[in-house]
């Protein structure tokens, strides 16, 4: 494919993708409607009723987060022990903690995520492909990768393509999930879709809005647009600024199906976040 013709295609679709979002206007009128339509992977949701109306158990969206560079072993071990007692879908720490946080969440149902190349992104596919199986021997069961942003913003999508592709094939190696970090505050919308539809082509299992160190974090725009881009059948996850019951459900609704917070006590709480950020 020459270059001509990858932007022409790359054109069409961004330009098919943000037509379908301006253009989408499925409003749900009732709790249950807004079930069945998050349910099949909704693009873009207006919700009439009620807050607390929603029908949804948030814990399950949830990836309790602590990546702070200083995060301390009573930090992770309270983290766990919060994701146990509220039923979060997973903790998300940095690898160096992945063993403790895996001996401590032993016999439950909370899997241990962890990050790779982050959040930079910056390093070749190969190290982050090792990283990945070091962290999965540890006791990772998910995997959150952050792209090459340069290479995407340089036009080299066979280079992200193939970043994405190593670290997806050593987390299915094992039967653990992986996820894309695209880093929305850095890309225009059209890289955007590019760097959507390249995570899907790589067989990822979820792609994700920010590493929460760069620029805002998640929005309901970036979120229906990733959406749009990869389907209903992949999943999309909003990571950075999501620290209120509202945010989370804007969230879920625009086509998210977990969320990245250090704040999930306080959504699934109903009660704003402490101020903090993401604890990132």
């Amino acid at each position: 494919m020459t270059n001509t013709t990858r932007d022409e295609l790359i054109e069409i679709v961004t330009r098919e993708v943000l037509t379908a979002l301006a253009e989408r206007s499925d409003i749900c009128a009732n709790p249950e409607q807004l079930r069945r339509v998050v349910e099949t992977g909704a693009d873009r949701v207006s919700f009439h009723g009620e807050a607390e109306d929603v029908p949804l158990d948030l814990a399950k969206y949830i990836d309790h987060t602590l990546l702070r560079p200083d995060a301390t072993q009573p930090e992770i071990d309270k983290m766990c022990d919060e994701a146990m007692e509220y039923g979060f879908a997973s903790v998300c720490i940095n690898p160096t903690w992945v063993k403790r946080a895996a001996e401590r969440l032993r016999g439950s149902d909370v899997k241990v995520c962890t990050v790779i190349g982050f959040p930079l992104g910056a390093t070749p596919p190969e190290i982050k492909a090792m990283e990945a199986r070091r962290a999965l021997r540890d006791g990772a069961r998910e995997v959150d990768m952050v792209i090459n942003v340069g290479a995407l913003k340089s036009g080299d999508t066979d280079l992200v393509l193939a970043d994405i592709e190593k670290v997806v094939d050593a987390a299915h190696e094992v039967g653990a999930i992986a996820k894309v970090i695209i880093e929305t505050s850095l890309l225009s919308d059209e890289e955007k879709v590019v760097a959507s539809a390249l995570a899907s082509k790589a067989r990822a299992d979820f792609v994700k809005t920010s590493t929460g160190f760069t620029g805002t974090g998640a929005t309901v725009y970036d979120v229906a647009l990733m959406r749009e881009t990869v389907g209903p059948n992949m999943g999309v996850k909003a990571s950075g600024g999501v620290r209120t019951l509202e945010d989370a459900e804007d969230m879920i609704a625009a086509g998210a199906t977990r969320i990245g917070a250090s704040a999930g006590i306080q959504i699934v709480g109903g009660n704003e976040g402490d101020g903090d950020g993401e604890r990132y």
